[in-house]
Order: C-alpha cells, then structure tokens, then sequence
C-alpha cells in the first residue's frame, strides 16, 4: 500500500523592495492594498508565489502586476520566516531589491485590483507598513548600505555625467550620514575610477562645477575592495 505523504500547510511569498534616485532624494516604492488584511495601508509590492513559477518569475510577474514595472532586474537578499508574521497563517517571504535611476520612463500602473496604485514615497517619510515590511524594508537598506562599499551602486543612480558633489550626496542618503567634503573628495579621486571632464555643469546660478565620468574598466580592477568613509 501506497504511503500517504502529509500536506504541507505553509506558502511562499515574493516582496520586491525597490529603491529609487530622483531629484536628490532616496525613495521607495510601496503600494497602497485594495484587499484584506491590511486593507487601505502602505505596503511593499508582494503576493505568493504561482504554483509553476520560479521564484524570479514570480517576482518579475509580482512586480510588474502591482506597479506596472517590467524588465527590472532584481536581487535576492533576505528570506523571512518567523511563525506568526501573517495573519492567514504560515507565509515564508524571500525578499529582493533593486536600485533604480527615476526618470519620466518609469510610470507606475498596477495592473491588478489587488493594488489601488503604487507610488515612490520618500524614505525620511516612510508611513506605518502593513505586516512585518517595516522589517523587510529596514533589512533591504542595510543591504544596500553594505554593498555601496563595493560595487559601484551610487554611479549608477547619478546622470552618465555628474558632480562630485552629487557623488557625495547620493553617498550620505544611502549611508544616512553628512560626510566630510574635503575627506569624501580626497578619498573619492584617490581610487582613480573617476574620470575629469574638460566640461562644466550648466545652467546654474552658482559657480559651475566640473563634470566627471565612471570608469567601469578602472572600477573592475577594485571589484570587492570596499570604499569606506
């Protein structure tokens, strides 16, 4: 006689904890729920996994779905499974970020009743979240705070052509210090990844500042050295 195998009683779920640049600002992309529990609050755009989807699938599909955004390339950094963290019962949760450049490209459309819109909000003005995604999102930007160290994530959040200062301020977002102009500078240039334009900012009212390029051959020689300030 055949043995019958006992049912698993627990589900699998995505949560996408995107990070967005734009206008000086560190932002992230929540939506708003049209369905219980947590009907009518601020989440981060999640659902289960599809019974024959991998768990990148499922988050591209959950992604696009919830926002409207596709083709965004995301990252697993986290799983999350404590007992009681959903009130329909046992829900493990694997987490993935990205950090992405805003621009006018990037409209938000959720495409599902699920989600009544989505929305980049500011991370200094992050509302009360639904479920435990004050933690999940926490977990994300500790993650990110440790890889700006050694990949070269602020370079691309900044325009193809950028400031030093703007360097250092997408640097004190992530990081959520003020950071030494002077030591930032030095300590900047001295990894030889930046390259100085013969050009200047334009269009300003105050004195133009000189442009600088990445240098990803450069920078691929420093891969995994971190850069700390």
């Amino acid at each position: 006689m055949k043995e019958v195998l006992p049912v698993f009683n627990s589900a699998v779920s995505i949560d996408c904890v995107l990070f967005g640049f734009d206008g000086g600002e560190l932002k992230i992309l929540l939506i708003e729920r049209n369905e219980e529990p947590f009907k009518d609050w601020w989440a981060l755009p999640g659902n289960l996994v599809g019974v024959n989807e991998s768990l990148d699938q499922s988050a591209l599909r959950i992604l696009h779905e919830l926002t409207g955004l596709s083709d965004i390339y995301m990252e697993q950094y986290y799983t999350f499974g404590e007992v009681n963290r959903h009130p329909q019962g046992r829900v493990i949760t694997v987490a993935y970020y990205a950090m992405l450049r805003l621009g006018g490209d990037k409209a938000l459309k959720p495409l599902t009743s699920y989600a009544k819109r989505a929305q980049w909000i500011n991370v200094k003005d992050l509302p009360k979240l639904g479920f435990d995604h004050q933690h999940i999102f926490d977990k994300g930007l500790e993650k990110i705070k440790r890889r700006i160290k050694h990949l070269p994530i602020a370079f691309e959040l900044l325009p193809e052509k950028f400031t030093l200062t703007q360097v250092q301020h997408v640097y004190e977002l992530i990081l959520g210090k003020k950071l030494d102009k002077r030591n930032f500078r030095k300590k900047i240039l001295s990894f030889g990844v930046l390259k100085e334009l013969d050009e200047k900012q334009k269009g300003v009212s105050f004195r133009a500042a000189t442009l600088y390029k990445f240098d990803k051959r450069k920078y691929a020689k420093l891969f995994g050295k971190a850069i700390s300030f």
